[in-house]
C-alpha cells in the first residue's frame, strides 16, 4: 500500500528523518513510537506531503507520490489525517464539520453527506451533540468529532499524530476506545504515541524511531517484550534520558550541574546519590574528556524501574579508551569541520550499540565488561567514595597533572558497575552505569 525508501528531511540543515525505510500493508495497524523529537510526526506529515521530503520516494498503490506529475490532492482524499490540537471551525456545529468536505470535495449531496454523517457521530458515541459548535464540546468529544471528520472522506489509511496528547489525562481514554474499534473494522491506521500500553494492544506492527531512521520495528510481542537493539530496550524500560551537545570551550559547570539535578529530583534519586551522580559527570567531563576532545554529545539516562544511572558519551575521532590506566589525555583536535549542528554529531550505524548492550545486560543481572579486558566491579555504591572525595573547589578547568587524572579516573571507575569503550567511522563512543 504505501511503500518508503531512504526517506530524508531536514529543517534548517538540522537532520530530523536520516534515511527512513518501512513497508505498510493494507489492513495493518502501526504504532510510532520513541523519544520526543526523533521524527515521529515528521515522517507522518512527509507521507501526504505536509512536509516536503528533503530526499527518497514514497509508493502510494504504486505511484511515486513525489513525482512532479502525481495528483497530490487526490492522494489526500485517500489518505487521512487526524491531528494534536483537532482543527474544527469553531463558527460551525458538529455535523457541519463532517458534513463540509464530502460536499464539497466528493460532490455528495447533503441529504446523503448529512446521513452518513450521522452514522459515524454514532460510531465515535456523539450523536447527541451534532448541532453544537466545538467550544460546547469537551477535548475529548471534540477529538472524536475531528476522527469522525476524517472518517467522512472514506480514505484508505488513516494518520492519527499523537491524538490524545493535547488532552487531559481523564479525557485520553474515551478517544483511544474510538480508535482502538476502529483497528477492528480493518481499516489501515498509522499512530503517533506515547500511550505504550494502547500501542501494544492495538497495533500489528510496532515501528520504534531513533536517530532519524525506524531503528527497529516487528510485532508488539517482540518490540514490548523482547526488544532486539539497546535503544529500543531502554525506551520500553522507561529509561528517561537527558541529552546534552557540550563544547569545552563554553562549559557552564553551574548550569550543567542544575539541569542534571534537576532532572534526577524529577525521577526521585534521593539527595545523596543526586551529589554522587553530579560528581562523577564533573569529573568524567573536566578532568577525563574535555583534555581529549573540544566537543562531545552526552545522554544521561536513568531507569523509573530501579533508578539505574546510565552516562553514553560519543565525540569525533577514534581515541583510546580514556578511563584505561595507561590513557594520558592529549591536546582536544581542532574542529576542522565547522561547528556541529544543534542535533548533534551523526552517530554511525552500530557506534554505540555494543555499550549500550552491555549496560542492558547488566541491567539484567548478566554481569559486566570492560573492554581492556578487566572486569569493573561494583564497589558498596556511591557511597563508598565518601572518604575519597577531593574538595570540589579546588579541581577547576586549567592544566591536569597525572596526578589529578588517575583521581578523576579512580573516581568515575569505582562508581561504575560496568563500563564499554568503542571506536568505528571516526568516533568514540563510552557509556558507563553507575
Amino acid at each position: 500500500m504505501i511503500t518508503v525508501k531512504h526517506l530524508k528531511k531536514s529543517f534548517n540543515g538540522v537532520p530530523v528523518l536520516r534515511d527512513v525505510n518501512a513497508v505498510i500493508n493494507k489492513g495493518d495497524v502501526i504504532s510510532l513510537i520513541g523519544p520526543s523529537g526523533t521524527g515521529k510526526s515528521t515522517f507522518m506529515r512527509c507521507l501526504n506531503l505536509l512536509e516536503t521530503p528533503d530526499g527518497g520516494e514514497i509508493e502510494v498503490n504504486g505511484k511515486n507520490i513525489l513525482d512532479p506529475k502525481a495528483d497530490v490532492p487526490g492522494m489526500r482524499m485517500k489518505m487521512g489525517m487526524v491531528f494534536q490540537h483537532f482543527n474544527l471551525f469553531p463558527h460551525l456545529t458538529v455535523i457541519e464539520n463532517i458534513m463540509l468536505a464530502p460536499v464539497n470535495l466528493l460532490k455528495q449531496s447533503k441529504e446523503e453527506a448529512y446521513g452518513h454523517a450521522m452514522e459515524l457521530l454514532g460510531i465515535v458515541g456523539l450523536t447527541d451533540k451534532a448541532n453544537s459548535l466545538p467550544e460546547e464540546l469537551s477535548g475529548g468529544q471534540q477529538q472524536r468529532v475531528a476522527i469522525a471528520r476524517t472518517l467522512a472522506m472514506g480514505p484508505e489509511i488513516v494518520l492519527f499524530d499523537e491524538p490524545t496528547s493535547a488532552l487531559d489525562p481523564t479525557m485520553v481514554g474515551e478517544v483511544l476506545s474510538v480508535i482502538r474499534n476502529l483497528a477492528k473494522t480493518g481499516i489501515t491506521m498509522l499512530i503517533v504515541t506515547h500511550e505504550m500500553r494502547f500501542a501494544k494492544d492495538v497495533s500489528t506492527r510496532v515501528f520504534y524511531m531513533d536517530e532519524g531512521v525506524i531503528y527497529e520495528e516487528g510485532t508488539p510481542e517482540q518490540i514490548f517484550e523482547n526488544p532486539q537493539r539497546p535503544r529500543t530496550r531502554s525506551f520500553v524500560r522507561r529509561i528517561n534520558m537527558l541529552c546534552f551537545e557540550l563544547s569545552g570551550k563554553e562549559f557552564d559547570l553551574y548550569h550543567f550541574n542544575n539541569e542534571v539535578e534537576n532532572f534526577a529530583v524529577r525521577q526521585l534519586i534521593r539527595p545523596e546519590r543526586i551529589n554522587k551522580i553530579v560528581l562523577v559527570l564533573e569529573e568524567l567531563l573536566k578532568n577525563i574528556l574535555f583534555p581529549i576532545t573540544e566537543k562531545l554529545q552526552i545522554e544521561l539516562g536513568i531507569s523509573s524501574e530501579d533508578g539505574t544511572v546510565e552516562i553514553r558519551t560519543l565525540w569525533e575521532g577514534e581515541t583510546s579508551d580514556p578511563l584505561a590506566a595507561t590513557t594520558m589525555p592529549t591536546t582536544a583536535p581542532s574542529a576542522t569541520a565547522g561547528p556541529a549542528s544543534a542535533a548533534g554529531p551523526q552517530i554511525p550505524e552500530g557506534i554505540g550499540s555494543k555499550a549500550m548492550e552491555s549496560s542492558a545486560q547488566a541491567m539484567e543481572g548478566t554481569g559486566s565488561k570492560s573492554t581492556d579486558g578487566a572486569s569493573v566491579q561494583a564497589d558498596s555504591g556511591l557511597n563508598a567514595l565518601d572518604s575519597e572525595l577531593p574538595d570540589m573547589d579546588s579541581i577547576g578547568l586549567r592544566a591536569l597533572d597525572s596526578e589529578e587524572i588517575g583521581l578523576a579516573r579512580m573516581i568515575v571507575t569505582k562508581s561504575c558497575l560496568s563500563r564499554e569503550f568503542e571506536t568505528a567511522n571516526g568516533y568514540s563512543a563510552l557509556t558507563i552505569r553507575l
